[in-house]
């Protein structure tokens, strides 16, 4: 595309009525692009996994750019505090395990030691 055009906006009434009589009359995606006059068939295919997924109301919403804060897919942000705490708790859940770790081998090596005779 040159620079400086910008892209055609399609309502979610008219993405819905493209996918709807593609799937009606069993279209193509070039096909349903070509009709509709839309430039680009992989937009129609965007548009019918969209609605397949989601249904007619999934059309609707925008989703250019990045998820914006309160998008529900994306945990919210933990106060400084909280993710302090389970980071130490991490830490010290890991070196209670390497310490686990360390003190099964000795066993086994003791273990080793004891049946094998000299």
């Amino acid at each position: 595309m040159p620079k400086g055009k910008s892209y055609k906006k399609y309502s979610g009434e008219f993405k819905v009525k493209v996918i709807e009589q593609m799937q009606a009359e069993r279209l193509s995606y070039r096909e349903a692009a070509r009709l509709f006059e839309i430039s680009d068939h992989d937009r129609v295919r965007k548009w019918e996994h969209i609605y397949l997924e989601e249904g007619p109301a999934g059309l609707a919403i925008g989703r250019r750019g990045r998820r914006t804060k309160g998008d529900p897919e994306r945990p919210p942000k933990l106060d400084k505090k909280v993710e302090g705490d389970l980071i130490a708790e991490v830490q010290q859940l890991r070196m209670e395990n390497d310490y686990l770790k360390k003190l099964n081998t000795l066993v086994q090596q003791r273990q080793l030691r004891e049946k094998t005779p000299r």
